[in-house]
């Protein structure tokens, strides 16, 4: 026996040359797939962020574009408040002046005596707000009245008489020289808010003052409802005082679209305030409009991270089944190669005639066979895996007794335990079941195969064939248990090890070639029949041992 690994090598086929260029091949090959190997994570973990930064950038974009969008609405709304605000304001402040210039066209300080005839014919139609015109002596030590006139003579034109030259004159700018402008005094006494607008003169080398007191009462339930009326259907208006308290109108919340203004020149105690009708809607809608397009951007990031999770998850799935896959290829290819290079040593033996007795020539036909046998056996998983892969596995179910087909897989591998010097140990009662015998031949096969792999040095492997115990229900399954003492399984790898192309610890411990296909052949063999394959490890004490247990439903009698 040669001892010979590769059996091309044995063969003489090749020459040195030959063999040195197919083992540079080989290694140009593996640094190709070793680039590709190292390009992929900076693909993926180069191209994947970039996505998620142009995603957040874009959503990032449109937010900002439609904030911007949203300040130019309400700078529209507030613009086109504001306008209102202004042209209400400024005509109620002409309407006032034009009142005054009028009342004023009717006082002449040297004819005091005429401004009752001249003034009160037309006062209800040209000063309608004014009350009252009074002239004062400013050179007077006490102030003096010289000329009063009332619209509607009473005990309050006495109150305010008073008040003039006690306490309003006070409060009225008199450092400048007379002349023709107009001033104006607003101001609150005794919770009373009163208007006067007030002119100085000069007749025969004194000063008089001349005033006109304005109804504050009949300007805010007469004149403003008339001068307002409009905005009443376009807005919500009111008119306040400095302590917010509402003079006029209805109470209006405050927000980015409510606009107030003092009047300027007349009522400047007083502030008109205006909010377009729909522009609390308006700010309603632009809450609503930013909270979406923050969800949607927030959505799309989630939406990316996601993507980027999945993918990253599926990129390194990929790669360890790749990385799985080559390991199958590799492992394969190695337990193809150790039972062809048996068959071929033992038939060159036999070929060149060296065989010393015919007791060996026996024995090595049965080597021979018993290897030819390995070789169909894993290319049969090799072929039902590809099958199950591809999803077109289908299996002949017969009734037949699931003892016998046991039995024949013991003994294909009968030689090799007893090689290893292991006792395959098989107790078998008549079990019908109905079954595809090729696949259930596959399934004990593997089970074996694997313990005569990781139980070396035990004495050996116990396989039970019968009815499952249990019960009427449970014997309705027949059973096969395939037990060993090797080093037994992890409590948790025992699912994990009938999954595609998974093996164990004590595989990888003893550097133990396999596909890892098998036990994921079995329990696709198992659950295709109706029945299940588990796992029962350790069996000792000492932490040793496992048990393969195959259940199959039984034919009925």
């Amino acid at each position: 026996m040669s001892g010979r690994d590769d059996p091309l090598d044995e063969a003489g086929g090749s020459g040195g040359a030959a063999g040195s260029g197919a083992r540079h091949a080989r290694w140009q090959t593996k640094l190709r797939r070793e680039g590709r190997a190292r390009s992929g994570p900076l693909i993926y973990f180069g191209l994947v962020p970039a996505i998620v930064v142009a995603v957040l950038l874009l959503g990032a974009a449109a937010l900002g574009t439609s904030l911007q969008i949203e300040k130019v609405q309400q700078q529209t709304v507030f613009d086109a408040t504001m306008s209102v605000v202004v042209e209400r304001v400024d005509r109620l402040d002409k309407m006032i002046i034009a009142q005054d210039n009028a009342a004023l066209a009717s006082v002449d300080v040297g004819h005091l005596s005429q401004i009752a005839r001249r003034w009160l014919p037309t006062a209800a139609r040209e000063t309608p707000t004014v009350r009252a015109i009074l002239v004062l002596d400013l050179d007077h030590d006490d102030r003096e009245v010289r000329a009063f006139v009332s619209r509607a003579p009473g005990a309050e034109d006495d109150r305010f008489r008073r008040l003039l030259v006690g306490r309003l004159l006070v409060q009225m700018d008199l450092a400048t020289p007379p002349g023709e402008q107009l001033r104006h005094l607003h101001t609150l006494l005794d919770e009373q808010s009163l208007l006067v607008s007030y002119w100085q003169r000069s007749h025969a080398g004194r000063r008089y003052l001349v005033v006109a007191w304005h109804d504050a009462g009949r300007l805010l339930h007469e004149v403003m409802p008339q001068l307002f009326a409009d905005l009443d259907r376009s807005s919500r208006m009111n008119v306040v005082d400095q302590q917010g308290r509402i003079l006029f109108g209805t109470p209006i919340q405050a927000g980015g679209f409510t606009v107030g203004l003092p009047f300027p020149t007349t009522l400047y105690n007083w502030r008109l305030q205006v909010a377009l009708t729909g522009a609390e809607g308006l700010a309603q809608r632009a809450l609503r409009q930013r909270l979406v397009q923050l969800a949607v951007v927030g959505f799309a990031a989630l939406l990316a991270v996601a993507g980027v999770v999945i993918l990253v998850r599926a990129s390194v799935t990929e790669r360890r089944l790749a990385a799985l896959r080559s390991e199958f290829v590799a492992n394969v290819s190695h337990e193809l190669k150790t039972p062809l290079a048996s068959v071929r040593m033992f038939g060159e033996l036999l070929l060149t005639g060296r065989v010393p007795s015919e007791d060996k020539r026996r024995e090595y036909l049965q080597i021979i066979v018993g290897e030819s046998e390995r070789l169909t056996t894993l290319i049969d998983n090799v072929l039902d895996f590809a099958r199950v892969e591809r999803g077109h596995a289908a299996y002949e179910l017969e009734r037949g007794d699931v003892a016998t087909t046991v039995g024949r897989a013991v003994e294909v591998l009968r030689y090799r335990a007893e090689r290893q010097g292991i006792e395959l140990r098989l107790r078998a009662q008549p079990s019908p079941a109905v079954h595809d015998a090729r696949a259930i031949e596959l399934c004990v096969m593997n089970v074996l195969d694997n313990a005569l792999k990781y139980a070396k040095g035990t004495e050996a492997v116990e396989i039970d064939v019968g009815r499952a115990p249990g019960g009427e229900a449970a014997g309705a399954a027949v059973q096969v248990r395939i037990a060993d003492l090797g080093p037994g399984i992890a409590p948790d790898e025992q699912e994990r090890i009938f999954d595609r192309f998974v093996r164990g610890r004590s595989a990888r411990e003893q550097h133990a070639r396999g596909s890892g296909i098998g036990l994921a052949l079995v329990k696709h063999i198992a659950e295709s029949h109706g029945g299940s394959v588990r796992v029962q490890s350790p069996l000792t004490e000492a932490g040793r041992g496992s048990a393969f247990i195959l259940t199959l439903p039984a034919a009925p009698s």
